[in-house]
């Protein structure tokens, strides 16, 4: 056989392999599409869809009733943001992710830490700690409702004793947001208790026997030790929490509807009335973008303050 025959042999072998990987690279990207296909479908009709009719929808002045449905500009950004009312939802919702985010963060960590203590009882403490997060909003709400009655309640009970006078939680504008975060917290402290207490669990034993044997104690270990290993999970329990408040709607509508007096109305409560209540799904919509725009500004603050940690 000759030279250029053995070549033209070792090309078309060479070529029928590479025919063959590239159908089956075809094959494997059509079987990964036809697996996407499904998810992708509801993708976009359920989130990309919503989002860029929303868009829509903020520059007209649909109503609920779907009437005036004319293109209206940034008429209904501009009307938004001169509007007191929205602004001072914002706030109140500003004001609610402080007041809930700063004891659910120390609060779940007390917890965690005294579970990861190994005290008699660990199912028992874990199952109490976590249960109320099982719970639905409905629920919470109503019994809330029912320990901050101004006659009935446990709460007034509770503080009878230390000569402190009957309060009407959810109906004096000066108590009824701290009523709503201590609801809050009540209900979703136990996600950020299993969230510390999987991150205690996977600190080294190895550093805490070296810091014994260097006469730390345990407080000079939790500060030195168990605080910091815990930074990135703490970090990571700040974004969370800070987003859902800021989300807040279900316990303050069920709880207050956002009264007395407009001091629990949250910003998402503001865009569901005037939006079904007031019957204006474009401002509504505009309302909901503005809103969009701080939780996206507040998320891209806390990842670079992340970042510049790290570096």
């Amino acid at each position: 056989m000759t030279t250029s025959a053995v070549s033209n042999r070792a090309q078309a072998t060479t070529a029928a392999k590479g025919d063959t990987k590239s159908a089956r690279r075809r094959k494997d990207n059509l079987t990964g599409w036809a697996f996407f296909a499904p998810f992708g479908v509801f993708f976009a009709l359920f989130l990309i869809w919503p989002i860029i009719y929303g868009l829509y929808l903020s520059f007209t002045g649909t109503t609920l009733t779907g009437a005036g449905g004319q293109f209206v500009g940034f008429d209904n950004y501009a009307e938004a943001l001169a509007s007191s009312d929205m602004w001072r939802a914002l706030l109140n919702t500003v004001w609610f992710t402080v007041l809930s985010t700063i004891p659910l963060v120390i609060i779940a960590l007390v917890m965690a830490l005294l579970v990861d203590l190994g005290l008699p009882g660990q199912w028992l403490w874990r199952l109490s700690f976590f249960m109320p997060f099982l719970l639905a909003s409905t629920v919470v709400s109503l019994f809330w409702i029912w320990m901050f009655n101004p006659q009935l309640g446990l709460i007034n009970e509770m503080l009878k004793p230390f000569g402190v006078a009957p309060i009407a939680w959810l109906q004096d504008p000066q108590w009824a947001m701290l009523g709503v975060v201590i609801a809050t917290v009540w209900w979703t402290v136990g996600f950020n208790f299993l969230l510390y207490l999987a991150a205690l669990q996977n600190i080294p034993e190895q550093q805490y026997e070296a810091a014994a044997l260097d006469g730390a104690g345990k407080w000079r270990q939790l500060f030195s030790i168990t605080i910091p290993q815990l930074a990135p999970t703490t970090g990571l329990i700040l974004i969370l929490q800070v987003l859902a408040s800021l989300k807040v709607f279900d316990q303050i509508y069920q709880m207050t509807q956002g009264g007395p007096a407009g001091t629990t109305r949250s910003a998402v409560v503001y865009i569901f009335d005037t939006g079904f209540t007031g019957y204006r799904f474009g401002y509504s919509a505009a309302v909901s973008f503005i809103f969009f725009a701080l939780i996206i500004l507040v998320s891209l603050v806390q990842l670079t303050t992340r970042k510049g940690k790290r570096s």
